[in-house]
């Protein structure tokens, strides 16, 4: 996906060029993928730019709630929202997640969070904190999850393959959330899993596994990613 100042969807246009991670198909599968239908509450953790809120408003009737610690990427989402057609459902909190403390729960919640953990950081210092875990640890995101999500309530996080177990680990050390299900995202049929989006809950269910092959032939997409993807994207 190129990287321009602005990505323009089919029911509203993303301003991205104030933020440091702009908008990726990995992303863009999470927030098709992510079951927002019927929700009535949705918390979107590290929204960058606000595409997950977006995207989720297009596809329900919830209110959104989005919390980002950047400066200027909580500018840029508040735009965003505000040029919107859902600006009245759509409310940024501009501050840590950790001191986030609303009285109420959610049904939803969803999060593209920092990732890389003991890794070499970028040299963009906007890019090394919206792509490392320093601000928002796994353990700070598992307990916030288990602090936020309803009774009821799932979560969807997408991590890379890598990471998953790290932050799985967090998870089961200090909440009683369980992993769901996880569904797996590779490139095509030739390359490996890249990303898990992983799906949070409180039940008892058997874990579910499943796929998502985003390419047949780049840049051709499959029939399940322009299923996913069609509501949203204009060439589709």
């Amino acid at each position: 996906m190129a990287r321009n100042s602005y990505f323009q969807f089919k029911q509203f246009r993303v301003e991205q060029g104030l933020t440091a991670m702009k908008i990726t198909t990995d992303a863009c599968i999470l927030g098709a993928r992510a079951e927002v239908e019927n929700r009535q509450a949705i918390l979107d953790v590290g929204a960058g730019t606000g595409l997950l809120s977006l995207m989720a408003a297009q596809r329900s009737t919830a209110r959104i709630d989005a919390v980002e610690l950047d400066d200027q990427a909580a500018i840029q989402a508040r735009e965003n929202f505000s040029a919107s057609p859902w600006q009245n459902r759509l409310t940024l909190h501009h501050c840590p997640i950790q001191s986030f403390r609303p009285e109420k729960r959610y049904d939803c919640i969803l999060s593209n969070p920092p990732f890389f953990e003991n890794a070499f950081k970028a040299p963009c210092d906007k890019r090394s904190l919206a792509r490392h875990t320093d601000s928002l640890s796994f353990l700070d995101l598992a307990e916030t999850i288990d602090r936020l999500l309803s009774e009821e309530g799932k979560a969807w996080i997408l991590l890379p393959v890598a990471s998953s177990p790290l932050f799985l680990q967090a998870l089961h050390r200090a909440t009683r959330l369980r992993l769901e299900r996880t569904i797996a995202v590779r490139s095509s049929d030739t390359h490996k899993d890249h990303r898990h989006l992983l799906v949070l809950g409180r039940s008892e269910c058997e874990h579910e596994l499943e796929r998502i092959t985003i390419y047949s032939e780049h840049p051709v997409y499959t029939a399940e990613a322009m299923a996913l993807l069609r509501d949203y994207y204009l060439k589709l």
